[in-house]
């Protein structure tokens, strides 16, 4: 590993949060834990699911990220499998020296729980291309992968795909003066929109809510952000987002995989949500690797 990538996303994640965080880390093991939902136990797939097919499936990897093979274009969203600097609640569904091909992987922003750089290198070798933000891409290039960098709004394809990068409110490091060497931008980070031949899905990516969310052409199904965070869409951005798409599919990501009850990051409740949101049997809790057919909205 190059030591300039290395250097920075240790810097993204361990000493770019509030002490508050890391006191709730280092909380000793017979304190009392506050309730914590927890997904559903894992269903390990292989091999089998790259294989070529006449639809679109989904599978949650656990954590904030997605794998989607779409009539055999195989990508995976923000991936980590191994290594994460924190504990896990989950098994992962697969490990990187299983997974056969990749399309591509694409990135969402450097937090070190969506840009896992042991998952990144480890699946070096089988990933045809890496997509992410200009500062992503950069970091990318630097651990000498072929990682490409893009702007808010650009386009680019993968296969049965074509994806566009969609905008975000996620750079939370500018809250904590001295807590990054650099000054992040919002454009450092995004979401994606993805159209396959099945219908259309919307990674929201990790975001404060915007305007612009609540007015997207309505989308087949959302790999939902679902944090009771501030750097997140809260609880009530989440429902209003919701709501804006009453009979999108809502896939829930972000929650149940890291042990940490007192860190609102990672904590929600899907739960809560079903009592908020219309129509709430659109909300899918996934098992990491369950499998998920993507269907248009009639």
């Amino acid at each position: 590993m190059k030591k300039s990538a290395n250097t920075t996303t240790v810097f993204l994640f361990f000493f770019m949060m509030p002490a508050i965080f890391l006191a709730q880390i280092n909380r000793t093991a017979t304190e009392e834990k506050t309730y914590q939902a927890k997904a559903p136990k894992t269903q390990v797939f292989g091999s089998e699911a790259f294989e070529k097919s006449d639809n679109t499936v989904l599978r949650w990897l656990g954590m904030g990220g997605f794998f989607i093979n779409s009539h055999g274009t195989t990508i995976m969203i923000d991936p980590l499998l191994k290594d994460f600097d924190m504990p896990v609640m989950i098994d992962f569904p697969i490990k990187t020296e299983e997974v056969p091909v990749l399309d591509a992987v694409i990135i969402t922003h450097a937090d070190n729980d969506h840009f896992s750089v042991p998952t990144t290198i480890d699946l070096g070798n089988v990933t045809k291309v890496y997509h992410s933000t200009q500062f992503v891409g950069s970091l990318l290039r630097n651990e000498g992968l072929s990682g490409f960098g893009h702007d808010i709004g650009d386009v680019f394809k993968a296969g049965t795909m074509q994806i566009t990068l969609t905008p975000v409110d996620h750079s939370w490091q500018n809250a904590y003066p001295g807590t990054s060497p650099r000054k992040f931008k919002d454009e450092d980070s995004c979401g994606y929109w993805i159209e396959t031949p099945d219908g259309t899905i919307w990674a929201t990516g990790d975001s404060r809510l915007m305007p612009a969310h609540l007015t997207m052409p309505t989308p087949d199904a959302i790999l939902f952000d679902w944090s009771d965070s501030e750097w997140h869409f809260t609880f009530e951005g989440a429902v209003k987002l919701a709501n804006a798409y009453p009979n999108t599919i809502l896939l829930l990501n972000h929650w149940g995989s890291v042990d940490a009850p007192d860190f609102p990051p990672f904590n929600a409740d899907p739960e809560k949500l079903k009592d908020a949101v219309i129509n709430p049997e659109r909300i899918v809790v996934l098992a990491p690797g369950e499998p998920y057919t993507l269907k248009r909205l009639e």
